[in-house]
């Protein structure tokens, strides 16, 4: 009689944590349900903060890859830099958004969950010296993981942050 009653517990336990929108297995309905903003509102929230940005073409055309663009972008991944800008005090400037032209994927650029930032020394330090390294990423990228979870990527001449929540806003 234990054993059963101790059973039911644990499928209702079980359940609950797999259901979609509940408890830890919900990377893929939460990939769906990003609120997305438009270019004009993330560009306000980086003007307010501080933050520029810029594109090798000069233009915000999301179907260039010269340009840089933050139409389609969640609306956490905004405020991930925005929180990146006001803990680090660094100058940032995002280089890419979600334009095409990056790599695929549920995590990606295209998807709104990824920005490009410029390298700087202050940028640089304050990663390696607060987040964990957790080692190099497929293509040998290193990279870094915040208290919050997101991924700092450092691919060279940038950093390619991947925010899968606004990072403590």
């Amino acid at each position: 009689m234990r054993i059963r009653s101790a059973l039911g517990t644990l499928t209702l336990l079980a359940a609950t944590l797999l259901a979609p929108g509940f408890g830890v297995l919900t990377a893929a309905s939460d990939a769906q349900a990003a609120t997305r903003i438009s270019h004009a509102t993330a560009t306000s929230m980086f003007r307010s903060s501080g933050i520029t940005w810029s594109s090798s073409g000069g233009c915000s055309d999301r179907n260039r890859p010269t340009c840089t663009s933050f139409e389609q972008l969640n609306l956490d991944t905004a405020k991930g830099a925005q929180t990146l800008k006001s803990a680090t005090g660094c100058a940032l400037n995002i280089t890419g958004g979600t334009e095409t032209g990056h790599a695929g994927g549920t995590y990606s650029h295209w998807n709104g969950y990824k920005l490009d930032f410029g390298k700087s020394t202050c940028v640089t330090n304050y990663v390696k010296n607060t987040f964990t390294y957790i080692g190099p990423r497929g293509d040998g990228a290193p990279q870094w993981r915040s208290g919050s979870g997101n991924v700092y990527a450092d691919e060279g001449n940038h950093w390619d942050v991947t925010y899968y929540n606004c990072g403590g806003c």
